[in-house]
């Protein structure tokens, strides 16, 4: 593939940058963001009139005719690899995937092969999102590692910026079920008092908080009064187990999507997920509460109790309302199998 050059005419009342005026002026099919075109502006890709201009404050004016030098996305090293996908939906710009557990979403120090990403770039076959430069699956939201269910992945430069766009603008709609400790509910006056916490029509738990790096340990979130990015989560109880109740089934929806947000969020709360180490605690149910062997079952459940079980968006490219929806992972279903759950 050959450099391609794309000219753009800046239109009438133009904003003073450059790297604004072009942001606004390149056609919406270029699927080139504003942090993309400050790189090629300071790369020496963009030029007028055979100059190059690598200034991003650089003035500009209406009618002016700029040249963007793109070159073909680069290859990325990650090997392609021949990894079983679930695939719910595909089609020429997206791919929507049932994830299961256990499986990391993009290669990182001590997870570089056997990834998503490398499943991916093997399903593929070569056509892959441009953005950034890199010829790359277009990864624009994740779930961790041992958290199954629904992802959507770009496989167009098209697609990646409209739906990059969705998930900023908090228009994509996810609801997850998890399994928690204890039984979250209005009534509660160590609930009811907890700062961010409060109960919604219809019993729904809302928790808004600011989630940042937790102070000693980078892996992991925290909540924070003083800083960090502004989260909200919503959920409700769709059933209880045990007498006195000692774990819930929840329904939980995101306002926003932070790192670990429903983990961090439901620890916050007093309710942590069953089998998370890394926030849930050394938490145990009571064999007397739930019976014997449902209480084992709950103490050994090795990963955190989550599932990523509806996706809805707008398709990126033709607007169409998707909706997407993903039944328990095998050992989510056992598990509330042996509570007693419906």
């Amino acid at each position: 593939m050959e450099t391609r050059i794309l000219e753009v005419v800046i239109g009438e009342a133009p904003p003073e940058r450059l790297d604004k005026a072009l942001a606004r002026d390149v056609p919406e099919a270029a699927a080139l963001s504003r942090s993309r075109l400050a790189r090629l502006i300071g790369e020496g890709a963009v030029s007028r009139a055979g100059t190059a201009i690598t200034d991003l404050k650089a003035r500009v004016a209406e009618g002016e005719v700029y040249a963007i030098a793109l070159a073909p996305p680069r290859a990325v090293e990650t090997a392609a690899e021949d990894i079983a996908l679930c695939v719910i939906w595909e089609d020429d710009d997206l791919i929507v995937i049932d994830k299961p557990a256990g499986l990391v979403v993009h290669p990182a120090p001590g997870s570089e092969a056997g990834t998503l990403v490398n499943a991916l770039l093997h399903h593929f076959g070569g056509r892959l999102s441009g953005v950034g430069g890199e010829a790359r699956p277009g990864i624009v939201h994740r779930i961790d590692k041992d958290t199954s269910g629904l992802l959507v992945v770009a496989k167009s430069d098209r697609a990646h910026h409209g739906l990059a766009a969705q998930f900023e603008a908090h228009s994509v709609h996810r609801r997850y079920l998890a399994l928690v400790h204890g039984l979250p509910s209005a009534a509660d006056p160590r609930l009811r008092g907890l700062r961010g916490v409060s109960f919604e029509a219809a019993n729904v738990l809302r928790i808004e908080t600011q989630l940042a790096r937790h102070r000693t340990d980078r892996q992991r979130q925290a909540v924070s009064w003083a800083g960090g990015r502004h989260a909200v989560t919503r959920a409700r109880v769709l059933q209880a187990f045990g007498t006195p109740p000692a774990v819930a089934l929840m329904e939980c929806w995101l306002e926003t999507g932070r790192t670990h947000q429903i983990r961090v969020h439901m620890a916050y709360a007093g309710h942590g997920l069953v089998g998370d180490a890394t926030y849930g605690g050394a938490r145990k149910a009571a064999p007397r509460a739930l019976g014997a062997a449902a209480a084992e079952a709950l103490g050994a459940f090795p990963r955190q109790a989550l599932h990523a079980a509806t996706l809805g968006f707008a398709h990126p490219v033709t607007g169409e309302p998707l909706e997407f929806a993903a039944p328990l992972p095998p050992d989510m279903a056992a598990l509330l199998a042996e509570l007693g759950g419906s």
